[in-house]
């Protein structure tokens, strides 16, 4: 067994070099093992039943919720937590345990009350309280994973998940392949969960002290937390409530269409938002706030360039492309989810910027805006889902989604804008001209050539813009004094 780890070892101030690349493609390659055995796993079950994979979609929303209501936000502190010099890692890793332990149960109690209100059938009931609970299992072992996280362990992490995807997913493609009925496969999520929970726990290193836990101590933890808790549900909360909705008025056929676009726009921007910002640069923007904020700010605004050029980048490949990419992956019955997928490409940019944004101002103790913000995200996203879904399903999801987002990342950035000038005016220019010239190329590109090479242009032009003017006219560079 690892002896225990030392959490408080922090890198010198103003040195460049924090192994981002490293720890990045330990996570890179593990997610993206994950994500390819997820996409042909629900790839090959929306071409078998449009309405079997609309339920399954909305079965794995319902559980995402509780598995954030079981988090309740306790993976963001514990980075803190476990970087002080004077705590008891086992002690703080015990008490979260055991609170998620309690909060998962809860949210699972009122997740079987949900769906029973809302009269699911079977086997949507089913689904929903099978794959609910292996979503929720998944808080525990997440708790375990942010330990690694700080202890620069990404490639065991990574290993660790790669092998529970391999075996959650391998056993749900067999069961499709040997015509198990459809709450069998269902199981594959409970099997990924328990083996990333042992794994993590394997792999932690850490004794758990459970003769030190107090009802006093546990109390402390949760009002410690308790602002990153309504963050996280609220966050989750109007980013699927959408799809309750379109399960009332639309059914599964219409959560189907919504989901097989969702899928492909949202996963490239959560993949950035949980494995680069989460997993790597904020437990930096944490360590240096209080020490160094040049650096904060640099690596703020270095992450930001590269961040929006990945995501004007897959903007404009996944818009062009929707018709060509959506039956491709999802067959001929998934007419819908091709226009869907040219609209809500936009969240990828308005994502990268809020979850930036977010993460500097979690960096900086400003949860209570944050909090602020989300909540009137919430409540806006619920009163327009509650009066366009019903008049024009798909596009009332849509567009709900888009001006939630859009709205959020012109606040939290515009904040952390005024604040640390992350983003100067030269780059918002580069953005804009390189965003216009590549777009205009490609438009215009269509008269002379076939759809392909103009979309292969228009992508070199981007690229080639992005590269001259951030990597050769613009240098990032350290100012004399630190920033505000």
């Amino acid at each position: 067994m690892n002896p225990v780890p030392d959490f408080s070892a922090t890198p010198a101030p103003g040195g460049r070099s924090h192994r981002i690349v490293a720890k990045l493609a330990s996570l890179l390659s593990a997610r993206w093992f994950m994500e390819i055995l997820q996409a042909f796993f629900f790839i090959y079950l929306a071409r078998r039943s449009t309405s079997t994979y609309g339920e399954f979609m909305l079965a794995i929303n319902l559980g995402t919720i509780i598995r954030l209501i079981a988090e309740f936000g306790l993976n963001v502190p514990l980075v803190g937590l476990l970087t002080k010099k004077a705590g008891d890692p086992g002690e703080v890793l015990t008490q979260l345990l055991v609170l998620k332990a309690g909060l998962l149960t809860m949210a699972y109690i009122g997740a079987v009350g949900f769906v029973n209100w809302q009269h699911y059938h079977s086997p949507l009931y089913e689904f929903a309280l099978i794959i609910g609970l292996g979503y929720g299992l998944e808080a525990l072992s997440t708790t375990f994973f942010t330990a690694l996280q700080v202890q620069g362990r990404q490639l065991q992490e990574g290993k660790s998940r790669a092998l529970a995807a391999l075996l959650g997913y391998g056993y749900g493609f067999a069961a499709i392949y040997w015509g198990a009925p459809p709450l069998a496969i269902a199981l594959f999520k409970p099997l990924e969960t328990l083996v990333n929970l042992v794994g993590g726990r394997l792999l932690a290193g850490i004794k758990l002290r459970w003769r030190r836990l107090s009802l006093a101590g546990l109390g402390a933890t949760l009002r410690r937390v308790l602002i990153f808790a309504v963050l996280e549900v609220t966050a989750i909360l109007f980013n699927k409530a959408n799809i309750f909705f379109l399960q009332r008025f639309a059914g599964s056929e219409g959560v189907a269409q919504y989901s097989a676009t969702w899928q492909i726009v949202d996963g490239c921007s959560t993949i950035a938002a949980t494995l680069i910002l989460q997993s790597i640069l904020f437990p930096l923007f944490v360590k240096f706030w209080e020490v160094d904020r040049q650096e904060v700010a640099l690596l703020a605004r270095a992450s930001a360039r590269w961040l929006l050029g990945a995501g004007l980048l897959l903007m404009m490949v996944l818009g062009a492309e929707s018709d060509r990419i959506i039956p491709l992956i999802y067959g001929p019955k998934f007419g819908e989810a091709i226009w869907l997928q040219r609209y809500l490409v936009i969240t990828i940019f308005f994502s990268l910027l809020h979850n930036l944004a977010g993460f500097l101002l979690i960096s900086m103790r400003l949860e209570r805006l944050l909090v602020m913000v989300y909540l009137a995200a919430l409540a806006f996203n619920l009163a327009f889902c509650s009066v366009m879904i019903p008049r024009n399903p798909l596009w009332g999801a849509a567009l709900a989604m888009i001006l939630t987002k859009g709205a959020m990342a012109l606040v939290t950035f515009g904040f952390i804008q005024r604040r640390l000038k992350v983003f100067p005016f030269e780059d918002l220019a580069v953005v804009a001209l390189a965003s216009l010239a590549s777009l205009s190329l490609y438009w215009g590109g269509l008269f002379f050539l076939r759809r392909g090479w103009a979309l292969l242009a228009a992508v070199l032009a981007l690229l080639g813009l992005l590269q001259y003017f951030w990597a050769v006219r613009g240098p990032l560079r350290k100012k004399s004094k630190g920033a505000d």
